[in-house]
C-alpha cells in the first residue's frame, strides 16, 4: 500500500493523469467537429463498430446473453475502461520519452483514421475530426508533460526558495492539477456542444414525427377477442414499440433524410430498379401483425416481440426487377454496412414479407430502421430484419456471405419452435395453493397447436392457449397450478401447428437459433 500512495503522489501518475486529459481532448475535439461530418466518422462510434465487426460470435453471444439489449452500453464501457488503460500508458511513456509518446498517439490515431475510413458510406473527408481530434490531444499532452518536466525538477522546493535565490519551479502540483481539470471540463464542454450541434443540424426525427402514412390497400386481420394470456404479468400480446427489443450492429443510429433515400434492386435481375421513399408510399401498401425472433435468443429470453407493420411487399419489389432463372438469394444491405441473407423463395411464396415503414399505426422510430427496414415472418432476424435498408442485390448463396454468415453463423435461420415461461419468474417465492403460470410461445408461419406444462418429474398437462391471431405471431398461453410447499421446477414446452413437437436437445443460439425446454426453479411457501 506504501508503494502504491508513493506511485499515486509521483510524476507518473500525473504523468498518466495527463495522458487521460488528452485522450478526453482527442475524443471531444473529434465528436464537436464530426456534428458537421457523417455520424459513424466520430472516433467512439468508428471504433466501437470496428469492434463488432471483429467480434468472435462466441463473444457475441456471451455480451447479448448477460447484457441483452444493454450490450451496446456495455460495450461503451469496456471501451471507456480500455481507452483509459491506454491514455494512462500513452500519458506515462510520453512523460519518460516524448518522441515515443508522440509515436504512440500518431499510432492511435491511425487506427481511428483507419476505423473511420473503412465504415460504410464513409468518405475520406470523414477522417477530418478524427485528424483534427488527434493533433488537438498531441498538443494538450505537450502542454501538460512540459509542466511535469518542470515539476520534476524541482520536486521538494521549500517554500522560501526565491529568498535563497533558486528559482522557484513554473509548475506546482496545484497549478498542474487545475490545468488538468480545467482541461478535462472544456473537453466535457466540447463534447456536449457536439452532440448538442449534431441535434440542431438533424431534422430526421422532425420529419419522422410530421410523417403521415398512407391508408393500405390491405389492412391487417382484426385481432380476436381473448388474445392476451389472463395471467397477470405476461407480456402485452402486442409490444409497444419502445419496448420493442433492439439487437443490431449500429452504435450510432443511422438518420437518414427519407427524401434522399433510395433503395437500389441489382444482381441477377432483368432490370436494375430504384425506389424512392414516395415510391413505397404510393404503393399498394399491406398491413400485417409479425412477431420477429431474435437468433440470439436463449431458451426463455426476451429478444421476441410482437407488432403491427406498415409496408410494400417485396414480392412487388421484386417484380418490377424479375429475378433470374438460378438466383436462390436476396442479400440486403442496410446503410451502416451490416448484410442479411434472405432465401428468395421465402421473399416470393406468399408469406407478408415487407419493406416496412410503420410500427404500430406509426413510422418506424429511428431506432427500429426509419424509413424503410425489412419485415420477414418466419425467419430470424439475422438473414431477413435488415433496418435502414438500402440495398437488394438478387443474388445466389454459393455466390455471397452476409455478415453473420462469415462469422460462423448459418446461412438460412428458420425460427425454432419455442414455448416460454414468463411468470412466475425463476427464483420466484410464491404461495402455496392456486399458483396462476402464463407465457408465450412461438413458431411463425406454423402456429402454435399446444402449450405442455411439467412439474418436477410429474406427467404433462395441457395449458390453456389464448385466442390466435394468426400462425406468424406469438400466441399466449395460461396455467392454473395446485401448489405444495417446497422447492419445484417448472418445464414448458409447445407444439407447432404441423403437430411437430418443440425439441428437447439444448443448443446454443449459435449457429442458428438456440433450442430446449425452458425449466424454472420456484419456491412455494
Amino acid at each position: 500500500m506504501k508503494k502504491l500512495r508513493n506511485w499515486l503522489r509521483g510524476p507518473a501518475a500525473l504523468a498518466a493523469l495527463a495522458g487521460v486529459a488528452a485522450a478526453a481532448v482527442v475524443l471531444s475535439v473529434a465528436e464537436l467537429i464530426g456534428a458537421f461530418f457523417t455520424a459513424r466518422a466520430t472516433p467512439v462510434i468508428a471504433l466501437g463498430s470496428t469492434f463488432i465487426d471483429f467480434t468472435p460470435p462466441w463473444m457475441k453471444d456471451f455480451a447479448v446473453t448477460t447484457f441483452g439489449t444493454n450490450d451496446k452500453a456495455a460495450l461503451f464501457v469496456g471501451m471507456g475502461l480500455t481507452i483509459f488503460a491506454l491514455a494512462c500508458v500513452l500519458g506515462v511513456v510520453a512523460f519518460r520519452n516524448w518522441a515515443l509518446g508522440v509515436l504512440g498517439v500518431l499510432g492511435m490515431g491511425a487506427v481511428i483514421v483507419a476505423a473511420v475510413v473503412t465504415r460504410a458510406s464513409v468518405t475520406p473527408a470523414d477522417s477530418i475530426p478524427s485528424l483534427i481530434g488527434t493533433a488537438a490531444g498531441l498538443v494538450v499532452l505537450r502542454l501538460l508533460v512540459a509542466r511535469l518536466w518542470r515539476l520534476k525538477s524541482f520536486p521538494d522546493a521549500p517554500a522560501d526558495t526565491a529568498a535563497k535565490g533558486i528559482e522557484r519551479p513554473a509548475t506546482t502540483r496545484r497549478t498542474f492539477f487545475a490545468a488538468t481539470g480545467i482541461t478535462v471540463a472544456a473537453a466535457a464542454i466540447a463534447a456536449g456542444g457536439g452532440r448538442f450541434l449534431s441535434a440542431a443540424r438533424s431534422n430526421v426525427a422532425k420529419a419522422r414525427d410530421s410523417l403521415k402514412l398512407p391508408a393500405p390497400a390491405r389492412a391487417a386481420a382484426p385481432v380476436p377477442a381473448g388474445v392476451q394470456s389472463p395471467t397477470p404479468g405476461v407480456t402485452p400480446w402486442l409490444t409497444p414499440s419502445k419496448d420493442f427489443y433492439r439487437i443490431d450492429t449500429a452504435l450510432s443510429v443511422p438518420e437518414i433524410n427519407a427524401q434522399e433515400w433510395e433503395l437500389r434492386i441489382h444482381g441477377l435481375v432483368e432490370q436494375e430498379v430504384r425506389l424512392s421513399f414516395q415510391d413505397l408510399l404510393d404503393a399498394q401498401l399491406i398491413e400485417t401483425h409479425v412477431s420477429l425472433t431474435c437468433v440470439s435468443n436463449p431458451v426463455g429470453g426476451n429478444l421476441a416481440g410482437n407488432a403491427k407493420w406498415l409496408g410494400m411487399p417485396i414480392h412487388d419489389a421484386l417484380k418490377q426487377a424479375r429475378p433470374k432463372p438460378g438466383a436462390d438469394m436476396v442479400l440486403s444491405t442496410s446503410i451502416d454496412g451490416f448484410s442479411a441473407s434472405t432465401p428468395l423463395e421465402v421473399l416470393q411464396d406468399g408469406r407478408d414479407a415487407i419493406l416496412a415503414i410503420g410500427m404500430n399505426g406509426e413510422p418506424l422510430p429511428l431506432e427500429h430502421g426509419y424509413p424503410v427496414r425489412m419485415v420477414v415472418p418466419g425467419l430470424y432476424g439475422f438473414v431477413s430484419a435488415t433496418k435502414w435498408v438500402v440495398d437488394l442485390e438478387v443474388t445466389r448463396f454459393a455466390d455471397s456471405k452476409a455478415y453473420w454468415t462469415t462469422r460462423g453463423w448459418s446461412e438460412r435461420g428458420p425460427i425454432k419452435t419455442m414455448a416460454r415461461l414468463e411468470v412466475p419468474k425463476s427464483f420466484a417465492k410464491v404461495p402455496a395453493g392456486k399458483v396462476a403460470l402464463g407465457g408465450t410461445a412461438w413458431a411463425q408461419t406454423r402456429g402454435i397447436k399446444k402449450v405442455e406444462v411439467q412439474i418436477d418429474n410429474g406427467p404433462w398437462s395441457e395449458a390453456t392457449l389464448a385466442a390466435e391471431a394468426s400462425v406468424v405471431t406469438w400466441r399466449q398461453w395460461s396455467f392454473t397450478w395446485d401448489a405444495t410447499p417446497g422447492p419445484h421446477y417448472i418445464k414448458v414446452r409447445a407444439t407447432d401447428g404441423t403437430g411437430e413437437l418443440q425439441t428437447e436437445k439444448r443448443a446454443d443460439p449459435v449457429p442458428d437459433g438456440a433450442s430446449g425446454w425452458q425449466s424454472v426453479m420456484v419456491t412455494v411457501e
